[in-house]
């Protein structure tokens, strides 16, 4: 098999001329090592080989449905036994992992050969993906702009070619967005479809789900047959599909009802080429049959994003917690998430708790929204893939807050409440480029990406459907049904074509 012929195939489509012995998985894995090597200096999207292991893995059975498929997991939540999770900290590189996560364990057992993992944020916290210690990641269709995150690695890969689909998972868009920036599809599954266990018993409080990000929809589909379904002890267990979402894929999706909107639930600008692909695909779906309107929850997108923001801004002194008792040092970590702990630290479980609290009220206004209307509409991104360093704080704004947290200022200054403005502030450039993808999170509703629309300078820029709980099967049909009308596995960046 040359290049051409692996970039022309699916995951499925690969696993297939294995099984008929018309390719050799050792062949896939060369050439998936081959294109890692001409593309690595251009995108940077693995930060660990694991050619090793890989190998290992060949000299036994390549059972399931993805037999010999190259594939790669994400450094972060997705343990991989004997080596580190690091999460893209140098706070958490040297700690080993003691067995796999279930999300590995069904992956090698699907026949998956895991050959490296993917670069993301330092613990997984941006839309972008540039940690200090593995290097930022470029978008394979323009290197000066991001990938996306925190998945970013994961989309990049796939995107240069280096394997049909990649590991990533998603706790306020990090499938989805690196999907939109990257050309790519991903699905988002309900909460508990698929198990985080056993090192984590529900990441960011139920709001994070594992998946895949694919150039094919059947890829995703039959991945998450593969992944479906809870382990013991999982905190949440939710009814199995009726059907393998592979053979559901296929059924029609009937003529749904769809309201769409383009106004950024935070009130921050949209650009206008995040609203022509919203439009673009409203137009499509009415011509497919389907019943498009524009219409939105009635959610108070501002209140939403704080209680988002409060989850995540709690989740980092959570984290570096559990890395300390493991070994790690806070002074390892990059000077924004050492602030992000003294602010995190500084909200009180009264007020954690409260804000918990109101995503039952999101999620029962979304429930009412779906009592109307089959699907949800939005851009997945507010503006195409932003360049490098959009959004983050200037070079005297770091220096500042960095006087004040060596001080210890910043701390006295954020229990004193002082610092709201500097939190909002932190909040609106952090939701500025992706306000539309935490509604899903924290509504536990599956929710997909779709690479629909081009910019006139040949960026990609996805749009985004949130589906009831537990419809994923929905979701899948229209995916399938929007592949077919208007296909795009076939674009890929020159970058990956060489």
């Amino acid at each position: 098999m040359q290049l051409a012929d692996y970039l022309a195939s699916d995951a499925t489509a690969l696993a297939q001329h294995v099984a008929r012995s018309e390719v050799r998985a050792g062949e896939l894995l060369d050439l998936a090592l081959a294109q890692h090597r001409r593309v690595h200096g251009s995108v940077n999207a693995i930060v660990r080989l694991m050619e090793d292991q890989a190998r290992s893995q060949l000299s036994g059975p390549l059972t399931g449905p993805f037999g010999g498929v190259p594939f790669l997991i994400k450094d972060g939540v997705q343990d991989y036994a004997g080596l580190p999770t690091s999460y893209g900290s140098r706070s958490m590189a040297g700690i080993v992992s003691a067995r796999h996560a279930h999300v590995v364990e069904r992956y090698l057992k699907a026949g998956l050969v895991i050959f490296g993992k993917t670069n993301l944020p330092e613990f997984a916290i941006r839309a972008v993906t540039d940690p200090e210690l593995f290097g930022r990641t470029n978008n394979p269709w323009d290197l000066a702009r991001t990938p996306g995150g925190s998945s970013g690695g994961a989309a990049a890969a796939v995107a240069a070619g280096i394997v049909p689909m990649a590991a990533g998972n998603d706790g306020g868009g990090s499938l989805r967005i690196p999907a939109a920036c990257c050309g790519l599809f991903s699905l988002r599954p309900s909460r508990g479809r698929v198990s985080s266990g056993p090192g984590i018993g529900e990441v960011w409080f139920g709001a994070s789900s594992e998946g895949v990000i694919s150039r094919s929809v059947r890829d995703s589909a039959l991945a998450l047959d593969v992944l479906q379904g809870a382990e013991p002890g999982d905190p949440f267990v939710i009814a199995p599909p009726s059907e393998p979402y592979a053979q559901a894929m296929l059924r029609e999706p009937g003529r749904l009802r769809i309201g769409f909107t383009s106004l950024s639930p935070i009130g921050t600008e949209v650009h206008p080429e995040a609203v022509r692909a919203v439009e673009q695909a409203a137009r499509l779906l009415d011509s497919l049959g389907h019943h498009v309107e524009e219409a939105a929850p009635q959610i108070d997108g501002a209140a939403l994003a704080q209680s988002y923001l409060h989850m995540y801004f709690g989740q980092i002194p959570a984290a570096v917690s559990r890395a300390k008792a493991l070994g790690a040092r806070e002074r390892d970590l990059e000077l924004m998430n050492r602030i992000l702990v003294t602010l995190g630290s500084s909200v009180s479980a009264v007020e954690l708790t409260t804000q918990l609290n109101r995503w039952n009220a999101f999620s029962r206004a979304l429930a009412a929204f779906h009592a109307q209307y089959d699907l949800l509409l939005t851009p997945t991104l507010a503006a195409p893939p932003i360049t490098h360093g959009t959004g983050d704080p200037s070079g005297a704004e770091k220096g500042l807050l960095g006087f004040l947290h060596g001080t210890g200022v910043l701390g006295v200054l954020a229990r004193l409440g002082l610092l709201d403005s500097t939190v909002q502030k932190i909040a609106t450039d952090n939701l500025r480029y992706v306000p539309f993808t935490q509604l899903s999170n924290l509504t536990g509703t599956p929710s997909m990406s779709v690479p629909l629309y081009w910019t006139p300078d040949g960026l990609p820029l996805g749009v985004q459907f949130v589906g009831p709980f537990g419809s994923e099967d929905k979701l899948l049909q229209l995916a399938h049904q929007l592949e077919q009308a208007q296909p795009w596995f076939d674009r890929l960046p020159g970058l990956a074509r060489g």
